[in-house]
């Protein structure tokens, strides 16, 4: 409450807050999810119990509990507590809540507690402007942020910080949290009948994918735009629930851990013959937006690293699925991926030739030097006066194309042909020419 507002005005206000708002644990008994970080015992809980929690970033998808948490550490501290949003302030600010800090402790000595919000969209220099005062402990830093902080936070501040990731929250936790909303009278709809169907609360958990303030965002739209029937009751059914989340969020933002980690899943599921899991991750990178024409070149590096000679095909066909994305575009191109998706998924596997490519490269760098022999050099211009050529049997001049000669001094095995798919042909052709006795 402020020096002009009346208690009455602040409660209105209150209640006209978001119910994600309202609904912020204000105790660990009404703290959901992340059992990792703060479960009785933790190493996070009992720093929070003794108000000695030092200087920390908070890391994790959106609606994991970062600024609940964070809140929940400012009603129990005994410090002063500045909250802001790195969107809304600058140097100038950063610089007078040093300021003010630095009295406080001087006066009273109180500490305070800096909790930032989406600290990754501070750049180099205003996060530079923090780290003096957090290392003298003259502030103690809580940053949040869905971003992975070793790539967006100064290593400086990281080394004085304590990182603690956030993971999303489960279904179990979603409908916890669904159903303190619906029974807390004070903050929540308890003081309404709300009652909500079955198939519509399925509906939301999916949706809404491990995010609980998009869930009780969503759950907050179906109340408030549903009329109560004769028996006063709010019945939110499957269509008002389906209204209320319209399309599902996809958490993959290019420059984040999602985007990696989606690349990383599709990769190793064409790797590991799953066409399923490998369309899947497919799909939600193009539903979120991801260009086609990466996903196709993806495909062609697998189709070589993965594949290989086991099925010399794979490689052909992504390539004749690259083009063809390269002259339709979306929403067609999805057609031709997919058929490309499900051929390398269900090829032999080899990486003979990729790790064969691998020992050449670093046997040209590592190994020793290495001449042309004077019978493969060029023979052309003045090189046949020089003897270059000089006893080079031609291959197609003898039975099988194929006559034993040295093609490299000092001879060094590099490919190891497998016993998968077409591979293994030519690994009998290829022993079979080189192991006969004439």
């Amino acid at each position: 409450m402020d020096l002009f507002s009346t208690p009455d005005a602040t409660e209105k206000i209150a209640k006209n807050q978001p119910l994600a708002v309202r609904m912020a644990p204000e105790d660990w008994d009404e703290y959901v999810g992340q059992a990792h970080l703060v479960s009785e015992g933790s190493l996070l809980r009992r720093a929070i119990e003794a108000d000695r929690l030092g200087s920390a970033v908070f890391f994790g998808p959106p609606g994991t509990g970062k600024t609940a948490l964070a809140r929940l550490i400012a009603l129990k501290t005994k410090a002063h507590v500045e909250q802001t949003n790195t969107a809304s302030i600058g140097i100038p600010e950063i610089r007078k809540i040093i300021q003010s800090a630095r009295e406080r402790q001087k006066i009273n000595g109180k500490r305070t507690i800096l909790i930032l919000d989406e600290i990754h969209h501070f750049n180099r220099t205003q996060q530079d402007a923090l780290l003096p005062d957090v290392e003298k402990g003259m502030i103690t830093l809580i940053g949040l942020t869905t971003e992975n902080p070793y790539f967006y936070v100064n290593t400086a501040l990281i080394s004085r910080s304590t990182v603690f990731e956030f993971q999303p929250l489960t279904r179990v936790d979603l409908k916890r949290i669904v159903r303190q909303s619906l029974a807390n009278e004070g903050k929540g709809f308890g003081a309404k009948k709300v009652v909500l169907e079955e198939e519509a609360e399925n509906h939301l958990l999916t949706m809404c994918d491990g995010d609980a303030r998009r869930v009780l965002n969503a759950l907050e739209l179906a109340v408030l735009t549903t009329p109560p029937n004769g028996q006063d009751q709010i019945v939110i059914s499957l269509k008002t629930s389906e209204e209320s989340t319209q399309k599902r969020a996809i958490r993959y933002d290019k420059s984040s851990d999602d985007h990696y980690d989606t690349i990383s899943a599709f990769i190793k599921s064409l790797r590991g013959s799953d066409p399923d899991a490998a369309l899947y991750w497919m799909a939600k990178m193009l539903a979120a937006g991801e260009d086609p024409r990466f996903v196709a070149r993806r495909l062609l590096i697998a189709s070589s690293e993965d594949v290989g000679n086991a099925d010399p095909q794979a490689l052909v066909i992504c390539n004749a699925a690259f083009e063809a994305v390269e002259k339709l575009g979306l929403p067609e191109a999805r057609i031709p991926l997919a058929q490309a998706v499900v051929y390398v998924a269900c090829a032999p596997k080899s990486n003979a030739s990729y790790l064969a490519g691998d020992a050449a490269a670093s046997e040209v760098q590592n190994g020793p030097r290495r001449e042309v022999p004077l019978h493969l050099k060029d023979a052309n211009l003045d090189g046949k006066q020089r003897g270059h050529g000089k006893g080079y049997q031609y291959a197609h001049d003898f039975p099988e194309h194929f006559v034993k000669q040295e093609y490299m001094p000092q001879k060094k095995k590099f490919y190891e042909p497998t016993e998968e798919g077409f591979e293994k042909k030519m690994k009998e052709r290829i022993g079979k020419l080189w192991n006969k006795t004439s």
